[in-house]
This record gives C-alpha cells, structure tokens and sequence, in this order.
C-alpha cells in the first residue's frame, strides 16, 4: 500500500507547496527508506510572509483533507508520531476544529508565534524542540535526522492537502493562488497548476485596466514582473500580488520588504543580519546607492546561511532592473 502511495504522489508530479517545490514522492520516500527507532510528520502552517494566505483559507474550508494526507503519510513513512505547527492567529482559529478531526490520532497541535522563519524546516523542527528559532547546518537533511534526531517529513498544509487528493483519485492538478495588492477581487483561488499568471488574473477578473506589475511567490521575497512577462506559471507558494505601476512609491515598497526582513531575521548569519540591516539603512536615510546595494546583494546570495538568507536580493534586484529606471 506504501509503495502505491508514493507511486500515486510520483505519476501527479506533486511538489511541495510552501515555496521549495521538492518532488513530495521523493521526499516521502527517503524518509520511508530513512533508519530509525521513531520516525515523525509535521505539517507546517506557520505562513508567515505578507501575502500568503492560501494555508490559512485550506484549513477553513478542507481541514478533513489536511489531516487525511497527514494520517497518510504516517502510514507511508511508518511514522507513529505528528504534529500540526501552527502559528497563534490559526491555533486560535482553528485549533479546536482540528481536534475534533484528529480525533484518536496521534496528530498533536504546537502553537507558536511562527512566521517566515519558520517556512524554512529546519528552523521549524527547532522551534518543535523549544530551542532558538534558526536554521541548522544540512546535511544532515531531516528526512534522516530531523526532529529529535529521527527522520522527519516536513510538508506544509496544502501539499497534505494534494496528497489527501491524490490517494482518493480526486486530484486534477490545481492549486491555490493567493491574490492580492491592487486587486479588484482579493482571495483565494484554486485553479489549475500550470495557467501562466496572465490568465490566472483574467479569469479572477483581477486584471487591472492601468499600467501594472506583480509580486510573485510571497510580499517579501517575491520576484517582480512587468505585464508584458506574465507567461510563465506561479511557482512556489502561488502567491501574487498585484502594484499599480503609477501609484507605487517604489522607495517606499522597499523599505517594507527591508523592514520585513530586519525584523523576521533570526541573527545567525553575518551576511544576511547586516546585509538586511544596510539595505534598510539607505531607505531611511534616503542614501540608496545602486552599488552599494549590488555588493550586499552578492554578499547575500553567496553567503547566507540559508535559502531565506539568499533570497533576500531578489525582489530588489528584480525591481531595480525592470521597474526603477522606468519610474525615474
């Protein structure tokens, strides 16, 4: 049966849903083959960057899916053991609702302040163990030593979701778009995985009749592109926000996301602390220097610690390149 499972999940081409986009079959099944007196599931429903909100919406509508694929990845993996880690805002929302789904289960809720920290799963398993909230050296990966030092399948809600779907023969290759910004119909919406995001706003009636740009996978991380560069599908978290090209103080844009970064920052890392710190420093200043910026950017990317740290330049670089120079 496990093995149907995981050949399920590998003919759909599922990947992860919280930003990585790793093959879900491949995932499953490392931590099936993984060694271990114990093995353990968690579900990440953390969601912590601005402008997702797909996680939060899955679990109103379809927490008996949720809990479902959970209940079948621990039988896939031969995990006993799980747990659902919440941020506050949907422990408070949800908790209650998703007891009585769990029922016998041995699915235990963890609330915690969560956030974008926490969508990396390293940094999450340490919060599970009440340690620093900071991502661990990989290898070793925690599909073979995760939490407590057991293997550990960490995917985020609505890929247990998909799973949940898949093994019931339901599944037709959706997913959920979080849609926001200057947006005429701000929401969720579940449409098929591989629309270019041209027509993903076209058919949300959330095409704007003025000049704009996108956001696409988060409101902090996200990459920009122009209206004419909307071809290609959303990936990762499927999150798009949507910025009126003429309303946009382009400054003040990235002052949030650097702010947003300062403050979501977990301090391990010399580039990504005090590149995040730098960036903000010239937006409040009114100091921006392209070059200077270019020199954090490279220090980041090559450096950081984590894939969080890395990230970081891309919505400024993006930005800069396709939008500043127009606004100038």
């Amino acid at each position: 049966m496990e093995e149907q499972i995981i050949e399920k999940l590998k003919i759909a081409e599922l990947k992860g849903r919280g930003g990585a986009a790793y093959p879900t079959w491949m995932k499953w099944n490392l931590v099936k083959e993984a060694k271990g007196e114990k093995k353990y599931v968690v579900c990440n429903a953390s969601e912590g960057e601005p402008g997702v909100f797909k996680d939060k919406y899955i679990l109103e509508h379809y927490p008996e899916e949720v809990i479902n694929g959970m209940q079948l990845a621990m039988e896939t993996v031969g995990a006993e053991e799980a747990y659902i880690f919440l941020n506050k805002e949907y422990f408070e929302l949800f908790g209650d609702k998703l007891k009585k789904i769990i029922g016998h289960l041995n699915i235990k809720l963890f609330k915690k302040q969560g956030g974008y920290l926490s969508g990396e799963e390293t940094t999450l398993i340490n919060e599970l163990e009440w340690k620093r909230p900071e991502p661990r050296l990989k290898p070793p990966y925690p599909v073979t030593s995760g939490l407590f030092g057991y293997p550990t399948l960490v995917n985020n809600v609505e890929t247990f979701y998909c799973a949940s779907k898949i093994v019931k023969d339901e599944y037709k290759k959706t997913r959920f778009y979080s849609i926001s910004g200057d947006a005429e119909n701000v929401g969720v919406f579940e449409l098929p995985e591989d629309w270019p995001i041209k027509k993903i706003l076209e058919e949300t009636k959330n095409w704007p009749q003025t000049e704009f740009f996108v956001q696409v996978d988060g409101g902090a991380s996200g990459k920009i592109f122009l209206n004419n560069e909307l071809e290609c599908s959303a990936q990762g978290n499927g999150a798009i926000i949507i910025y009126d090209l003429a309303k946009t103080d382009l400054k003040a844009l990235m002052k949030k996301w650097a702010e947003f970064f300062v403050k979501n920052n977990c301090d391990k890392c010399v580039p990504c602390r005090e590149g995040a710190f730098r960036l903000r420093e010239m937006l409040e200043k009114d100091a921006w220097n392209n070059e200077v910026a270019e020199e954090v950017f490279f220090a980041m990317e090559q450096t950081a610690f984590c894939p969080l740290g890395k990230s970081i330049p891309g919505p400024f670089k993006t930005l800069l390149e396709k939008i500043w120079k127009i606004k100038k």
